[in-house]
């Protein structure tokens, strides 16, 4: 069974791609894009992880599920395409990171220019029915994605993981918080986000984390 995800990552998961989970996935997954309309398109499934590999990430941002509203959902967790408005969590993120770091507002969703720069934009499910949250949890897709915070947990240190949300925090407690820098808060969501989010100040935490482990900061 052939899957198209970056070389580098394929030779850190490679016993993860046989394993019959994984084949059940692919085939629910496949029936669903071929009967449904299924986010994000089928070419950016892994998309997080082509851009940002295994020796390049420096901080590691969980998300849930993609957006499964029309044109929002392109692969990384939290971004929308250009042009695209901004959902309320990625405007709290936004908030923060301003009056955090003093960044400007930006004028874009797309997280592109973060991933390029080390941050792995992970969900933890990584596709969604059309206007239907949740819909492919429960599936296979959190034990792959499981099995990608093992592999960078196991191989890499002195990262950054922001876990925001009990949910995300359940993903990241198998990383080792002495080798690395564990933020936690609550999520960004307007439901939450007033109780810890804004004013956590991790954007600029992670880089002063970064800079005194001798790594250049992430511009936010």
């Amino acid at each position: 069974m052939e899957v198209k995800i970056a070389p580098e990552w394929k030779a850190l998961l490679g016993e993860e791609f046989e394993k019959p989970y994984f084949a059940d996935l692919v085939h629910f997954v496949k029936h669903e894009y071929a009967t449904r309309r299924i986010y994000p398109a089928g070419r950016n499934i892994f998309r997080a992880l082509d851009k940002c590999l295994p020796d390049d990430i420096r901080v590691v941002i969980i998300g849930q599920d993609p957006y499964h509203g029309e044109g929002q959902a392109n692969g990384l967790c939290f971004s929308v395409n250009d042009g695209i408005p901004f959902p309320p969590s990625l405007i709290n993120i936004f908030k923060e990171v301003q009056a955090d770091t003093g960044a400007p507002y930006p004028t874009s969703g797309n997280l592109d220019r973060w991933a390029e720069q080390g941050v792995l934009l992970l969900n933890a499910v990584l596709t969604v029915r059309a206007h239907e949250a949740a819909s492919h949890a429960g599936r296979g897709w959190e034990q792959f994605t499981d099995a990608v915070v093992q592999a960078i947990a196991r191989h890499r240190e002195g990262i950054v993981y922001m876990l925001w949300g009990a949910y995300a925090q359940r993903k990241g407690a198998m990383v080792d918080p002495k080798r690395n820098c564990i933020l936690k808060s609550v999520h960004p969501s307007p439901l939450s986000a007033h109780r810890g989010f804004l004013g956590c100040h991790h954007f600029s935490q992670a880089n002063a984390y970064l800079t005194a482990h001798g790594q250049p900061p992430i511009v936010w």
